[in-house]
């Protein structure tokens, strides 16, 4: 009978517990950590996108059906959703850069809060906050452009028997706009969360192989590595997430028994 060979872990995370030390290990550190990141990377894009996505469709849909204002607003709000992921991601890389010639180093340099040399891009503590940056710039119009729909479904004479109830903005918002666009924000999130929990594009074109999410540590495996099944298996690790998260949004939105 052969030998076993031994089992070799690599650290993943280290932690303190009531003075103790402590370390998680596992055989493909990057493989959890892919999917660490990919999690928080989807959870703070989506409610991000979701709440400011809402407050620009409630001001959009303030104004009136044929206002010129509302046309000029909704062409200015789909212009980073219209820029193609590529492009904008090259766009927020080189604004990213490590030395002044970036746009975050530059503005931080005059206004006296930095050097002017920060590594966004290399350095751990600045990479999530800025791959969560650049998906929500592109994304929101996507998630406002979702809930309009909605919002124009409501029926206006529901505020109206609101306002002559002496119900306030706030009520009105809380009572009849959001039960409303249950529905609605049901299909939102579960649009963009499927997206965001197969991200790839951004985090390829800015991050390399410096840091994974789970999608583009599936196309290392199959590209540089040659390992199909173990690309295939954390491929369909994404799709069990995918599955967890919709009926997670239906069962708590209530969709299914409406």
């Amino acid at each position: 009978m052969l030998p076993s060979r031994p089992v070799r872990y690599r650290p993943v995370a280290e932690f303190s517990l009531f003075g103790s030390r402590y370390a998680v290990g596992a055989t493909d550190p990057d493989f959890i950590l892919s999917v660490r990141d990919t999690l928080f990377f989807t959870i703070a894009t989506v409610l991000l996108e979701l709440v400011l996505g809402l407050g620009i469709a409630l001001v959009i849909n303030g104004f009136g059906a044929r206002s010129v204002t509302r046309a000029l607003l909704m062409a200015i709000m789909l212009v980073p959703w219209a820029i193609p992921t590529a492009v904008s991601s090259r766009i927020w890389q080189f604004m990213f850069q490590s030395s002044r010639a970036g746009f975050f180093n530059m503005m931080a340099w005059r206004l006296g809060l930095g050097d002017g040399n920060t590594a966004f891009l290399s350095e751990a503590a600045f990479q999530m906050p800025a791959m969560i940056l650049i998906d929500v710039w592109k994304t929101v119009p996507f998630m406002a452009l979702l809930l309009m729909a909605g919002l124009q479904l409501i029926s206006g004479e529901v505020y109206e028997a609101a306002s002559v109830d002496g119900a306030s903005k706030a009520r009105t918002f809380f009572s009849i706009t959001l039960p409303l666009l249950k529905g609605t924000i049901a299909v939102a999130l579960i649009f963009r969360t499927l997206d965001a929990l197969r991200v790839f594009d951004v985090f390829q074109i800015v991050l390399a192989q410096s840091r994974y999410s789970m999608a583009s540590y599936s196309y290392y495996q199959l590209i540089n590595n040659r390992a199909m099944g173990y690309s295939s298996a954390s491929s369909v690790l994404i799709f069990l997430l995918i599955l967890i998260f919709a009926i997670i949004y239906i069962r708590s939105l209530g969709v299914e028994s409406e």
